[in-house]
């Protein structure tokens, strides 16, 4: 990865964003955590907004997202123009999502998966590649409905 992972968590998602960081840290991959640093109580709205800006404008290659269910994360993070964020508990999703949709963010639930199954996710999420193809032509038209 030429450029760092953005995290970020609600209080949810906490401990399995602290887990995934202990990973990373024994990968060598460079990542910048945008908070939450405790279990104390927050909104995931305002979690996922700095990851996801720093995703869009280029300064982080991707996004991993923790909060409960990951749903409230990939909602708020499916706001902001630019990112296509998925919520994962399976590797086949978390492959294909990459492979086909070209996801920038992978939003995972702390409630839903345990830090095992975070960690296989995160390697395939960082390290499969987009196909492009046939697949740029709806990736695309993704980007026309953010434009409406």
């Amino acid at each position: 990865m030429a450029k760092p992972i953005a995290l970020a968590a609600d209080h949810g998602g906490f401990e399995l964003k602290e887990a995934v960081k202990a990973h990373l840290d024994e990968q060598g991959i460079e990542y910048i955590d945008f908070g939450t640093n405790s279990t104390a109580s927050v909104d995931y709205p305002d979690m996922a907004l700095p990851a996801c800006d720093a995703v869009v404008s280029g300064q982080c290659e991707k996004a991993l997202l923790f909060c409960g269910t990951g749903v409230g994360m990939s909602m708020a993070a499916n706001k902001v123009k630019g990112i296509r964020a998925c919520c994962c508990s399976d590797s086949f999703s978390c492959e294909y999502t990459r492979r086909h949709n070209d996801a920038n963010a992978l939003c995972l639930g702390g409630r839903v998966v345990g830090a095992g199954l975070a960690i296989q996710l995160v390697d395939i999420f960082l390290h499969t590649e987009y196909e492009g193809g046939r697949h740029a032509r709806r990736v695309a038209k993704l980007a026309e409905i953010e434009n409406r």
